[in-house]
């Protein structure tokens, strides 16, 4: 996975995220990225979360699911901000 992103005068930003197939298509995009003399980053990860932030809602999950979850109605909600 690779993700280019752009600065349009400091005040847009643009990200692409670009998911090549094969080897010669990384090699192709990091060239034309470096012929254009854009910056990019190049992200090795197969996963775009953070893992301790996934361990946290698989528990959140599994701890429902055991019945330690609390369900509310829009009323206890909206009593919640009053």
């Amino acid at each position: 996975m690779i993700f280019f992103r752009t600065f349009v005068f400091m005040k847009a930003k643009n990200i692409f995220i670009v998911h090549p197939q094969t080897s010669e298509q990384v090699s192709a995009l990091k060239a034309f990225m470096q012929a254009l003399k854009i910056k990019f980053e190049v992200s090795k990860e197969d996963k775009p979360y953070n893992s301790a932030f996934v361990e946290k809602i698989e528990k959140s999950r599994q701890d429902y699911k055991d019945g330690k979850g609390t369900v509310m109605t829009m009323d206890d909600l909206n009593g919640l901000w009053k």
